[in-house]
C-alpha cells in the first residue's frame, strides 16, 4: 500500500552556515562598525545580540536574508521579544521542527474534510498518509501545500 511521511525539518548544516554568513557580514557593515553586535547558533537556538532594538532588528533582517538564500523557510523560526539586560539587548530565535500535535491533528482533519481516498496516522513528530494509489497521495500533498499552515511542510519517505 503507498505511502508517504509529511515532516517539517530543517537543515541544521545550512542553518549554521546562514549565522556565520549573517555574522560575517554585519561585522563588515559600516553602521556595525565600533558596536558589539554578535549571532551565535547553539542547537535549534539563535541568539542576537546588540547594543539597541534597532540594530536587532536589523541583524534580524539580515538573518532572515540569509535563511532565504539557503533555502531554508522563516515560517519556521520563532522569534521571541527582545530582552535588555544592562547595555546588552538580546533576542532569542528558535528553529521549529518536526510537527506539534496541534498541526498534526490539524492536517488529519484537512484529510477528512477534502473527502480524499487516503488515511492519516499520527506518528509522534509525524503524519504518514496511506492509500491505495499513488494519485491519491499527490492529490494530498496538493492538499496539504494548498492550506495556509504556520510551518514548512516536506514530504519523505514515499512508499509505493
Amino acid at each position: 500500500m503507498p505511502s508517504f511521511d509529511t515532516v517539517s525539518e530543517i537543515d541544521l548544516h545550512e542553518a549554521s552556515n546562514a549565522v556565520d554568513q549573517a555574522q560575517r557580514e554585519i561585522s563588515n557593515r559600516f553602521d556595525f562598525k565600533g558596536v558589539d553586535a554578535t549571532l551565535s547558533l547553539t542547537g535549534e537556538q539563535i541568539t542576537l545580540q546588540a547594543e539597541s532594538e534597532f540594530q536587532l532588528q536589523q541583524m534580524l533582517d539580515i538573518l532572515l536574508g540569509k535563511l532565504t538564500s539557503r533555502k531554508i523557510d522563516i515560517r519556521c523560526l520563532d522569534v521571541s521579544d527582545p530582552a535588555k539586560s544592562g547595555k546588552q539587548v538580546t533576542q532569542q530565535a528558535t528553529l521549529r521542527q518536526g510537527i506539534d500535535q496541534e498541526t498534526a491533528k490539524q492536517l488529519v482533519k484537512l484529510v477528512k474534510q477534502g473527502k480524499l481516498k487516503v488515511q492519516a496516522a499520527i506518528q509522534g513528530d509525524k503524519v504518514r498518509v496511506t492509500g491505495k494509489k499513488r494519485d491519491d497521495l499527490q492529490q494530498a500533498m496538493a492538499h496539504f501545500r494548498e492550506a495556509k499552515l504556520e510551518l514548512p511542510l516536506q514530504f519523505n519517505n514515499f512508499r509505493d
